[in-house]
């Protein structure tokens, strides 16, 4: 595929494309296929589906990382269906996931139980689903060192105190957490580590290093590297589109425009890079070296889109981003990304690109690329279907 030069030409092609109303009714009876194969064939639930590795179903245990996207899936199903089996299920399966709450060796809490427990709570008003997500929020607070201003993403590695951009996306259940509780230390940590971020994250151009390593005695950055991209000055897909979505819910729980203004500076790098494909599902980072040739992640795209039609309500010239969302889910429910139930293990999307680096999970399905892209059509189904606000 060659590489697209985004000249006016081809804005107006998209322009005319964009006319043409994407519609999320085939997508969700697609979705719903895969998903009723799923609930009839898969019942371990002490194992979460993650992804597909040498030609089988790879599931892991609720400490993993993605173990909550699964479960928030079926609350999706919930809402969008009113099926009371999609609420049994989802029920079950939120439950193995509450021993959790007590995990203080990851920052990836926010994943783990705001996806089923936030959806859950949102769904059913279960008050027993608070008490797990306060207790949540709490051990995710023990992960934050004052002097750096941030929570540690990791305890393994070669680093001192890591911070990856990801972790942009756990601070919902902090800004959650002092909602509910009345506590401002979670509001005031949130606040903070994305403070930091902003301040030592971001190039000139707006792309984000992946990790980011702190000197927990000065606050000083140690070091600014790469651990899933392709190189540390590279701008590595999934990690753009985490810090997009994650400034834009930190822009709607504090109001500071500073917040919003580098969503929409993310935004922009993302959709106007001249390595974004023509379709917008990213090669798996923007500077891989063998571009065209390279891998795409189709999860990166679905966080993307989500985002995007959350961001489009807060700025003025927010129908460009509706557009690009509704682009970006128009290609991802195609032949080229949207399974055919019976098929990919029952996971929806295809061509995801998990750390290609370490030679993991590339251009296989991805649990998470599954969890956004059902978010994002229920959010552009409520958005422009509907006319439910989401």
């Amino acid at each position: 595929m060659k590489r697209i030069l985004f000249l006016a030409p081809f804005f107006a092609l998209l322009s005319f494309i964009a006319v043409k109303k994407f519609n999320t009714t085939k997508s969700f009876q697609v979705v719903q296929q895969h998903m009723e194969n799923r609930l009839k064939n898969y019942h371990d639930t002490l194992k979460f589906p993650r992804s597909v590795k040498a030609g089988a179903l790879h599931s892991v245990p609720s400490q993993d990382w993605t173990s909550g996207f699964y479960p928030g899936i079926l609350w999706y199903m919930f809402e969008y269906t009113k099926d009371k089996k999609w609420e049994q299920a989802a029920r079950t399966w939120t439950a193995s996931m509450e021993k959790e709450k007590f995990n203080t060796r990851t920052h990836d809490l926010g994943f783990m139980l705001y996806c089923p427990y936030g959806n859950g709570l949102r769904l059913t008003n279960d008050q027993k689903y608070k008490e797990v997500l306060l207790q949540g929020a709490r051990s995710l607070s023990k992960r934050y060192n004052a002097k750096a201003g941030v929570i540690k993403s990791w305890d393994h590695g070669k680093w001192q105190f890591p911070v990856i951009i990801d972790n942009m996306m756990n601070l919902e259940l902090l800004f959650w957490a002092t909602k509910v509780s009345g506590d401002s230390s979670f509001y005031k940590i949130a606040v903070t580590h994305a403070n930091t971020t902003l301040k030592n994250h971001f190039r000139a151009d707006n792309s984000s290093y992946h990790v980011v390593d702190y000197d927990t005695l000065t606050g000083k950055v140690l070091s600014r590297v790469t651990h899933q991209g392709a190189a540390d000055e590279s701008a590595w897909a999934r990690g753009q589109a985490w810090g997009m979505y994650g400034y834009t819910v930190t822009y709607r729980e504090t109001k500071d425009k500073r917040f919003l203004d580098q969503a929409v500076k993310i935004a922009d790098f993302f959709l106007s890079h001249p390595n974004l494909p023509k379709d917008k599902i990213p090669y798996w980072d923007f500077n891989a070296p063998k571009i065209p040739n390279e891998e795409r992640d189709a999860s990166a795209a679905a966080i993307l889109a989500s985002g995007l039609l959350e961001l489009s309500d807060y700025v003025k010239d927010g129908k460009k981003y509706n557009s690009a969302a509704e682009q970006i889910l128009a290609s991802l429910s195609s032949d080229a990304y949207l399974a055919k139930p019976g098929t990919n293990h029952d996971f929806i999307l295809m061509h995801c690109t998990g750390h290609k680096p370490a030679k993991s999970e590339i251009d296989v399905p991805l649990i998470y690329g599954d969890y956004y892209y059902i978010e994002a059509l229920l959010r552009y189904r409520n958005k422009f279907e509907t006319k439910v606000k989401s």
